[in-house]
């Protein structure tokens, strides 16, 4: 089994070098020293959520927290092309789902849509309380598949929000259900953003599909069958890391 991974603050492995001892604590240092119950001498990965990770093992334990010796330390590059996932806002916490699965397949940014079609809607408390939420789930999944970078959440995109990014995006892509052009066959930039949009449990709309056409998206499909919104996205990062990372 491999090791667990914990996140320290942004930065904190900057100046860590081999050799030298990095303090465990807060909310994570708690559950690696009490939830996890790890011991002296087990191994351990901490990362800072940029890229920064340190390999070592638990030199002491104490209430609520531990220490680590460092016996290796490196960087995961960031990946390129970049994968971006569209994920319009979903009941039943399907979106949820589908971020958290993406995440551990290797999606590098979350957008939260509020399609037109979604029927759950982000407005003040709730929307801030979405977004923390969609944080959570994502840095947990990095976690679980034991990822250096925990891919970032985009503030609650609208229409507009979504077809700058569409124009933006050196591919463009819109998976539909009626689409011709297979998602297998589309060649992948060497470089850049690759832009996956998914919508809501009623679909995209024709007038959201015309317009992310017109701002330069390709409407693909993923096979002969209908996936919910739930797994749609995380079955198309699921292809497109076979195709480029995991080849």
């Amino acid at each position: 089994m491999s090791a667990p991974l914990f996140f320290v603050d942004d930065g904190a492995l900057a100046a860590v070098a081999v050799g030298e001892a990095v303090r465990l604590d807060g909310p994570e240092g708690k559950h690696a020293a009490t939830v996890t119950r790890l011991a002296v001498g087990e191994q351990i990965l901490v990362a800072d959520g940029t890229g920064r990770q340190a390999h070592g093992r638990v030199s002491a334990v104490g209430r609520g927290e531990l220490t680590l010796t460092v016996e290796e330390i490196g960087d995961e590059p960031a990946a390129d092309p970049r994968f971006t996932l569209v994920q319009a806002l979903a009941k039943g916490d399907r979106d949820l789902l589908a971020i958290e699965v993406g995440t551990e397949l290797g999606v590098d940014e979350v957008v939260p849509w509020a399609a037109a079609r979604s029927v759950v809607v982000w407005r003040g408390e709730r929307a801030a309380k979405g977004q923390a939420k969609w944080e959570r789930t994502v840095r947990a999944a990095t976690k679980q598949a034991r990822r250096a970078r925990v891919p970032a959440i985009a503030p609650l995109a609208d229409r507009r929000a979504v077809m700058e990014r569409v124009a933006a995006a050196d591919l463009a892509l819109v998976l539909h259900e009626e689409a011709t052009e297979p998602l297998a066959g589309v060649d992948l930039p060497p470089s850049g953003e690759v832009l996956l949009v998914v919508g809501p449990e009623g679909g995209i709309s024709p007038e959201e599909t015309q317009a992310m056409v017109g701002a330069g998206a390709r409407t693909v499909r993923l096979g002969s069958t209908v996936l919910r919104t739930s797994t749609a996205g995380a079955a198309a990062i699921a292809l497109l890391s076979g195709r480029s990372r995991w080849a």
